[in-house]
C-alpha cells in the first residue's frame, strides 16, 4: 500500500465516525459503522485483511447492537502512569495515563493520552472472552483511538464508551502490524458479548 492509500483510509474512517456521531439513534449509527467498515475491509487498498484471506472475506463478525452496553462516563483522576509501546515502523509510542473511567457492571478502565506527535486519547479493553474460541481478540479491542478517528464522545468532559463499537486492532488480521494492546489497567474479568468478535481468520 502507498502512503496516499493509507491517508485515504484514515480520511474515510474519520468521515465514518463523524457520520456515526451525527446519527441520533446509536443503533442506526452502529448499522452504518458495520456496513461501511465491511466495505472498506473488502475493497480498500489499505485493508488490513491479508490478500490471501480476501476471497473468503464476507464481513466482520460484529454482534447486534445492545443499548445496555453504551455508557457516558466522566474521566476520574488517577495516579500518574506511563507505558511505552515499541513498534517496528514508528519507533517507541509513549502513553501517559490521563485518568480512569469507571463503567457500571464492567469495572475501571485506564484512559491513556498519546504523548507523541498528533496526541490523542486511547482506551483499549480486554474482557473475559479474550482468547477463547469464538470470543474476542486475545490482545484486546479498541473502544477509543482518537488519533485514528475512533471517538464517540459528545462533550469535552466525558467519554462515550459504547462497547458495541469495540473493534479489533489491525494485528488481529495481519501479524505484520504492531498494535498497542490492552495494559493491565484495561483488562476486566467481565465477558463483553458485543462489538467485534474474533475467529482467528478472515
Amino acid at each position: 500500500m502507498t502512503a496516499l492509500e493509507v491517508a485515504d483510509w484514515r480520511r474515510q474512517v474519520f468521515a465514518l465516525y463523524e457520520r456515526v456521531r451525527a446519527t441520533p439513534d446509536p443503533a442506526e449509527g452502529h448499522t452504518l459503522w458495520r456496513t461501511q467498515r465491511d466495505r472498506l475491509f473488502a475493497q480498500h487498498p489499505s485493508t488490513p485483511v491479508m490478500e490471501a484471506d480476501l476471497p473468503a472475506f464476507a464481513g466482520l463478525p460484529v454482534e447486534p447492537y445492545d443499548p445496555a452496553w453504551r455508557f457516558e462516563v466522566e474521566i476520574e483522576e488517577a495516579e500518574p502512569a506511563h507505558f511505552d509501546f515499541e513498534t517496528g515502523t514508528d519507533g517507541v509510542v509513549p502513553f501517559d495515563r490521563l485518568g480512569i473511567a469507571v463503567v457500571p457492571g464492567v469495572g475501571s478502565l485506564d484512559v491513556w493520552r498519546l504523548t507523541s506527535y498528533g496526541g490523542g486519547i486511547f482506551v483499549p479493553v480486554r474482557d473475559g472472552l479474550a482468547g477463547t474460541h469464538g470470543g474476542t481478540y486475545g490482545g484486546g479491542r479498541y473502544l477509543v483511538d482518537s488519533i485514528k478517528g475512533a471517538l464517540l464522545q459528545s462533550s469535552t468532559t466525558s467519554l462515550v464508551l459504547d462497547f458495541n463499537f469495540a473493534y479489533n486492532p489491525s494485528c488481529a488480521y495481519d501479524p505484520a502490524w504492531a498494535c498497542p494492546l490492552a495494559p493491565p489497567g484495561n483488562r476486566v474479568p467481565v465477558e463483553i458479548p458485543v462489538g467485534e468478535r474474533y475467529f482467528g481468520s478472515y
